[in-house]
């Protein structure tokens, strides 16, 4: 198998149940954490490595391997290994070229870079991939023959979900990486924080799923995972406790997955404490662009490239949490009228389209952050 993003939580449990499953790791690839990736190098003894720059080169020992080196390194690589299943744990927009090449290879996606169906779900062929996200994995499990009428996932709430209304905006990088319930990369952690990151889950559920009828609800524990509503009246929920290994076990074997117990089961106390809130858009107020993004999901591309331009310069601590809001929704208005973004259109219909509008929205979220939001706005 090929693990891209290795050296992140996802990866890490990746590597974890490949092992316990006795599965052959031919290809990693990571971004800068080149100590831990030469740690699972010499554990895993990889045909291929990739890295994201060439300045590491000299800190990386390859043991052997072939290394490739940035985002052209990492389709080369796909290419070039024999392996059928590529599980893709890269963050951000990053991560769409590799799920667009594992496709192009004819080898299996098993999918847990949520920017790669945000802003190119069209030119996948969503029928064909396998979620690792806890929540679609959530959806899969409990799919069947019936007749779907809504999808409902949970978020955790994020670090503000107690914080009083009128202090959220002003509160700094090191305030939104507290989650309650996990321990994540960065930008998951502040898209937790601001309801960004469910907002992507719910597209990607009409990707995977074929349904707009999409709702989330905070369920404080991380144990209910997903519902789904069905004609007839009925409703399914998926309970486990929070742990990634679950969803990655069944994307490397659902039969073994199936047939072992991969993580503690729950406990009928647990469950029957369990409680949903309503998302607030006065506390998430990017979640009241829900209904827009279902209705046009192009309008990923904006969202995701104007988000991930203000997270970058959050977590530099150059202005406080209220301003990703900001960005976002300027660059939205700015650019939801483009022709390329209509429904009907076909303009983004490769990579190289989506990649290029995509460098015009972060280039213009930059100059509104640099323009607009000025010193005063500053931490």
């Amino acid at each position: 198998m090929i693990i891209l993003g290795s050296t992140g939580s996802i990866g890490v449990a990746t590597l974890e149940i490949a092992t316990r499953f006795s599965r052959r790791v031919e290809a990693l690839a990571c971004g800068r954490n080149i100590a831990l990736l030469n740690q699972q190098i010499q554990a895993h003894r990889p045909r291929f490595v990739a890295i994201a720059d060439y300045a590491d080169m000299p800190l990386l020992e390859p043991m052997g391997a072939e290394v490739f080196v940035g985002s052209a390194g990492i389709c080369e690589m796909i290419e070039k290994a024999e392996s059928s299943l590529v599980v893709n744990a890269i963050v951000g927009f990053a991560g769409l070229e590799p799920s667009l090449c594992t496709q192009q290879c004819g080898k299996t996606l098993a999918l847990a870079n949520k920017e790669s169906l945000v802003s190119g779900g069209w030119l996948l062929d969503t029928s064909a991939i396998i979620p690792i996200d806890s929540e679609h994995f959530g959806l899969w499990y409990l799919r069947t023959h019936r007749v779907l009428k809504r999808l409902v996932i949970t978020a955790s709430g994020g670090a503000f979900r107690d914080t009083p209304l009128h202090e959220i905006p002003h509160k700094r990088a090191h305030d939104a990486l507290c989650h309650p319930n996990w321990r994540m990369g960065q930008k998951i952690t502040i898209d937790s924080a601001s309801m960004v990151n469910k907002l992507f889950e719910i597209l990607e559920a009409f990707w995977l799923f074929g349904c707009r009828e999409v709702e989330a609800f905070i369920e404080r524990s991380s144990s209910v995972h997903a519902l789904i509503e069905f004609l007839d009246g009925s409703t399914t929920a998926h309970f486990a406790l929070p742990d990634m290994r679950l969803p990655i076990a069944y994307a490397i074997d659902p039969i073994q997955a199936a047939q072992s117990q991969i993580i503690e089961s729950m406990d009928l106390s647990q469950i029957l404490a369990l409680s949903f809130e309503p998302i607030s858009t006065d506390r998430y107020p990017l979640y009241g662009l829900k209904n827009k993004l279902l209705a046009n999901p192009k309008l990923g591309i904006i969202i995701n490239a104007s988000n991930e331009t203000a997270i970058a310069h959050f977590l530099r601590d150059e202005f406080r949490f209220g301003e990703i809001c900001a960005v976002v929704l300027a660059a939205l208005e700015h650019f939801a009228s483009r022709p390329e973004l209509a429904p009907e259109s076909n303009m983004l219909n490769s990579y190289e389209a989506i990649r290029s509008l995509d460098s015009q929205v972060r280039m213009y979220s930059d100059e509104y952050i640099a323009k607009t939001l000025g010193k005063n706005h500053r931490a």
